[in-house]
């Protein structure tokens, strides 16, 4: 459903910009990103065919600066280029989101306390490609907000909510890889659903209660530019209350430090610890289920690190343009174009990293290669294993994440000559 509702809008999208074409130049208040600063693209109410009209918030008057020499723009190529990647990074994330979690779902054996960290992870990013990807799409394209001014509050909100689940599973997966590798025994038995309850729960909540202030923040704005008259959303130029005008000032820097540096700072202090707790143990033969308790904190790490490389190019382009933009120079425009390009890029990297995280597990984890190529030839049916090696592999792979949740009874590694029942198979 989902894909064809985008594939409508897509199509929508290509008629408007055909029919705009004439009219395509740059528009200078519309915020195009959620990481482009309002400022960057206020309006000069000298210019002969635009004329702004901002709701009065605290009867301050806008700052004047001088009209860029030629107006900043988007290739219409990078544009159409920019939806066929959207496409199919949202065909690809529904449907690998949406299995991982059917997996999850289905298979009894595969609700361990970081696999359903994960399924949290899933539906976080699955939020994030059904509001981000779509709405991007159309801010690239239109000029126009017509959704209001309710959806105009809500789509940021969810878009930061979705960032902040992912941020955070990523941390609670860090600290439950070294809590497993050092066997702390305290957390086991009925107390491990019930402290992953509490994580996912303090996971959603506190991503929500950090999405607020776009919510406060965003509003509509009414300008009159090229003979058009055009509603447009973003964080407002002028808050009313202190704390929003702090975070509008430092939200940038905020976003930076804690969405971006704070995960990979936390994942980096977690494996050193466990990389320090394995390293004494090397004199030593280390057990078999610290062994498999640290191949999974390499899934963990893997997921970590497609994380930076997909954020780091969005987080870059923010960081420059702190950096290098300067209000008051005339040819700023031109590094404008620059700018919007890099923000475009990095939305579909980072889109891009809530789709890849199924495809990364398929790759490392094969327990989830298993469960995914289940799912994929029957979405429906559940899974028959067809040979008895294949209920081996399923069994031994089983495992892997139970070492910190429960007292293992099989010994990893070990072989049986009995098949599994089917009912126990994944999906």
């Amino acid at each position: 459903m989902w894909t064809w509702t985008f594939i409508l809008c897509f199509g929508n999208i290509l008629i408007g910009l055909q029919a705009s074409d004439q009219n395509s130049g740059w528009l200078p208040l519309i915020e195009r990103s959620e990481t482009a600063s309002p400022s960057l693209l206020m309006p000069n109410k000298q210019s002969s065919n635009s004329s702004f009209h901002p709701p009065e918030k605290n009867g301050g008057k806008t700052p004047q600066h001088p009209m860029c020499s030629q107006p900043a723009r988007i290739r219409d190529t990078f544009k159409y280029i920019n939806l066929l990647a959207s496409l199919l990074v949202f065909v690809v994330g529904i449907v690998g989101n949406s299995a991982l979690l059917k997996v999850i779902y289905v298979n009894k054996n595969m609700r361990s306390g970081p696999n359903i960290i994960i399924a949290s992870l899933a539906l976080g990013d699955l939020i994030h490609i059904v509001i981000d990807i779509p709405i991007n799409s159309y801010r690239l394209m239109a000029e126009d907000w017509p959704f209001g001014l309710v959806l105009c509050k809500l789509v940021p909100f969810i878009q930061k909510t979705s960032v902040g689940i992912t941020v955070l599973s990523l941390c609670a997966l860090s600290v439950d890889r070294y809590r497993a590798v050092i066997s702390w025994h305290q957390i086991k038995g009925i107390w491990v659903p019930v402290w992953t309850a509490i994580e996912i729960t303090l996971i959603w909540v506190i991503s929500i209660l950090l999405a607020v202030p776009e919510a406060v923040g965003f509003d509509m704005i009414t300008m009159d530019y090229k003979e058009k008259h055009l509603r447009i959303c973003l964080l407002h130029p002028m808050q009313t209350s202190q704390f929003m005008q702090m975070y509008k000032a430092g939200k940038d820097w905020w976003l930076f430090g804690f969405y971006f540096c704070m995960p990979l700072a936390w994942t980096a202090v977690f494996y050193t610890l466990m990389t320090q707790k394995m390293l004494r143990k090397t004199e030593n033969t280390l057990s078999d289920h610290i062994k498999q308790r640290w191949e999974v904190a390499k899934t963990v790490f893997c997921l970590v690190l497609v994380f930076a490389l997909c954020w780091l190019p969005l987080y870059l382009s923010r960081i420059l343009k702190l950096t290098m933009y300067d209000e008051k120079d005339p040819d700023r425009c031109r590094l404008l174009s620059i700018f919007l390009v890099l923000d475009y890029f990095g939305i579909n990297m980072a889109s891009l990293n809530s789709c890849i995280n199924p495809i990364a597990l398929y790759i490392v984890s094969k327990r989830f290669k298993t469960c995914f190529k289940a799912c994929m030839c029957s979405w429906r049916l559940p899974f028959q294993a067809d040979t008895h090696d294949e209920a081996q592999a399923v069994l031994k792979s089983r495992m892997q994440d139970q070492g910190s949740e429960q007292s293992c009874n099989i010994k990893a590694g070990g072989e049986t000559s009995t098949p599994l029942p089917v009912n126990n198979l994944p999906c």
